[in-house]
């Protein structure tokens, strides 16, 4: 199709003029008979949200995503862009794609008019067919929709009557598009109701003209719950065009957080080989997003984006790595003190309420990271709360008294490796814990969980944890005061 280059060709080959709508309807439809997955890399919309987009796109519905920020609201519109048709044809030197068997501008027809089956035309790569905007409360209807070009009048030395003065906005552009409004409540109320006649009727209205052009496009908007009371709203009438509104969420699972950090992180290649990371920790790093959305700290409404798990992440390898470098090792594991270089990933992705702001950022992200270990540590090792109410020993006891017979215990950042695991030996009885309630564990794996274990232990009274400049300090929490007695 690519090779034909005129109208006459176009109409000998057989070439059907489709709507845009009917495109994304019959190759979504080919590929569900095909079981071709169409939004792939998008990972907990399984059953969801993908079911119901896709169930919009067959209805040829205008549809507007409405969540929380960091759910993929934007990714999903971009990737509709797989079911349009490859190439489509365009009259040549158009301004809004006019299909050569259906122009529609006053260009396309006089161009037609005076070549007829010679008329040259383009073809689109469906790839060129996606338009975005992100509405803010400066953008105009002269924007997105139209205005007379002065500077076009002179020029062509026409009067402001001629329709061929008017310079077009963003929409009729994206003529055969898909056209994504990201943020929708935050366009002015007046900008929305410029929408109306576009989404219903399909046709624009600039100035005075008497101008019908009926546009044929796929429109997308993203909006997240929180507009609606803090910065603005989605005009009711808009509303009622819209044809289907989708509910994104969060992941429901760890194992889905995982999946979607593990594809998002972008690491470097040099940083993925010499920094190994325990399952355990890319767990943990993921509960802490779990943390903050139930957290009384955390402004709920606001949402916590997945992409605090991916910085953070990030930001996890890198702390590891800078270790390394500093002490020389080639190749390391990601500790539980490496944690401590995640809180700017925190602090920068989460809105606090007011007790939040009075305690301060760093405390939240520590208790976000403390919150999450404490959640995780009875599906590793026995619950503490439990076998305290039993009044029985508890498998805990010999690693207690370690410390209570003891002056304390240290772990620096800047150990080396080898000093680092020595540093864990000297604790015997974790290696006694870790054989009975982790005796399958990666051995690769085991100085983390020695670790998690003291952690553990803090979150539930059990040890005392201080940091200090150089490191981290674990002590009885009650042996130092009789001692000191």
């Amino acid at each position: 199709m690519k090779d034909i280059k005129t109208l006459g060709e176009l109409k000998t080959s057989g070439y059907q003029s489709k709507s845009i709508k009917d495109e994304l309807r019959d190759n979504l439809i080919e590929n569900i008979k095909n079981k071709v997955t169409t939004f792939e890399g998008i990972h907990g919309y399984e059953n969801t949200v993908i079911p119901e987009l896709e169930r919009a796109i067959l209805s040829r519905h205008n549809i507007n995503l409405l969540g929380l920020r960091g759910q993929a609201k934007t990714r999903l519109a971009r990737m509709m862009v797989k079911l349009l048709d490859e190439y489509i044809p365009v009259v040549e030197g158009s301004e809004i794609n006019d299909d050569p068997l259906q122009p529609m501008s006053r260009y396309a027809k006089e161009l037609i008019a005076e070549k007829g089956d010679n008329t040259p035309i383009t073809w689109l790569h469906r790839d060129e067919r996606f338009a975005e905007k992100l509405a803010t409360p400066d953008v105009t209807v002269a924007d997105i929709i139209g205005d007379v070009d002065p500077i076009k009048a002179a020029n062509l030395k026409l009067s402001y009557a001629d329709d061929r003065v008017i310079h077009f906005g963003m929409i009729p552009r994206a003529n055969r598009c898909i056209f994504v409004i990201n943020e929708l409540p935050d366009l002015q109320a007046r900008i929305q109701v410029a929408l109306f006649n576009i989404l219903q009727e399909g046709d624009i209205q600039i100035r005075g003209f008497k101008l019908r052009l009926p546009l044929d496009m796929q429109f997308v908007f993203t909006a997240n719950p929180e507009d609606y009371t803090n910065r603005g709203s989605i005009v009711t009438p808009l509303k009622d065009r819209i044809g289907s509104q989708i509910l994104t969420h969060y992941p429901a699972t760890v194992d889905i957080a995982r999946t979607i950090t593990s594809q998002e992180a972008n690491l470097d290649e040099r940083q993925a080989d010499s920094v190994y990371v325990p399952d355990l920790a890319r767990d943990l790093l993921e509960q802490i997003s779990f943390e903050a959305r139930d957290s009384e700290y955390v402004d709920v409404k606001s949402g916590v984006s997945a992409r605090m798990s991916i910085t953070a992440f990030q930001n996890l390898l890198s702390t590891a790595e800078r270790r390394a470098l500093v002490s020389g090792d080639t190749n390391t594991s990601v500790r539980l003190s490496d944690f401590i270089g995640i809180i700017p990933a925190i602090t920068g992705k989460v809105e606090l309420v007011y007790e939040g702001e009075q305690e301060g950022a760093d405390f939240v992200a520590n208790t976000l990271i403390e919150n999450a270990i404490k959640t995780l540590f009875p599906k590793y090792f026995p619950k503490i709360e439990k076998l305290e109410k039993q009044g029985e020993e508890t498998p805990y006891d010999t690693l207690i008294s370690w410390f209570f017979n003891g002056d304390g215990f240290e772990l620096l950042d800047d150990f080396n490796d080898a000093t680092y695991k020595a540093k864990l030996d000297e604790v015997t009885p974790l290696d006694a814990l870790i054989a009975d309630y982790q005796p399958d564990i990666d051995p690769k794996d085991v100085y983390f969980e020695k670790e998690f274990i003291l952690w553990g232990l803090t979150q539930f009274n059990k040890l005392s944890k201080y940091r200090f400049s150089e490191g981290l300090q674990f002590k009885d929490p009650y042996g130092s005061y009789i001692n000191g007695l």
